[in-house]
């Protein structure tokens, strides 16, 4: 292998980024298999991994009966708040797939996004309140609730107010319903 080869090849490892930390803990997102979330929290929590699976509570209905039921808000995906030492065991880890990476970067994911979504999960209303000064494509600001300092878009207002939130590490938006009277318009651009 020629001497320039060898040099591309390094500089082209060096420009990926992992963010594991020798002692300090921190949040990756794992791919798992269909309907194994809560699964893979149970083995890793057995394994004295911090696992985390943000779960939604929906009524289904069936035939004969109506059930309360606990479906994962990011389907497929468990987060980890893991060192480097604990890499492989999750890894290892029945119905674990792989990491989520971007652009092949182990990136983590900040503890406010993780907040954000047990937040999320333990808030979320429908409630026909009708404020005067909102209009569609507004930005605004949840001044109320779990959800207090959350800030996105309003992209739907059909009698109740639809706030998108963008979680920017994971590239997920989030669109929900919050209670209008928990909602404040902010300056435009204030999201930038």
């Amino acid at each position: 292998m020629t001497k320039s080869l060898k040099t591309k090849i390094l500089s082209a490892e060096q420009e990926y980024e992992n963010h594991l930390h020798l002692t300090e803990a921190r949040w990756f997102a794992v791919y798992t298999g269909y309907k194994r979330e809560k699964k893979v929290v149970e083995l890793l929590s057995k394994k004295g991994i911090t696992a985390y699976v943000p779960l939604q509570q929906l009524t289904r209905h069936y035939t004969r009966k109506t059930r309360q039921v606990e479906l994962p808000l990011i389907s497929c995906y468990v987060f980890v708040n893991i060192t480097q030492a604990q890499y492989v065991p999750v890894l290892e880890t029945q119905f674990v797939q792989r990491f989520l990476k971007i652009r092949r970067n182990l990136l983590a994911i900040p503890e406010a996004e993780i907040d954000l979504l047990r937040r999320i999960v333990g808030e979320v209303t429908n409630v026909e309140i009708d404020p005067v000064g909102l209009h569609k494509g507004d930005e605004v600001e949840v001044i109320a609730g779990q959800l207090t300092g959350l800030k996105g878009v309003l992209v739907e207002k059909l009698g109740r107010q639809k706030l998108v939130v963008e979680l920017k590490t994971l590239g997920y938006d989030l669109l929900m319903e919050v209670n209008p009277g928990h909602l404040r318009k902010l300056q435009p651009g204030s999201l930038s």
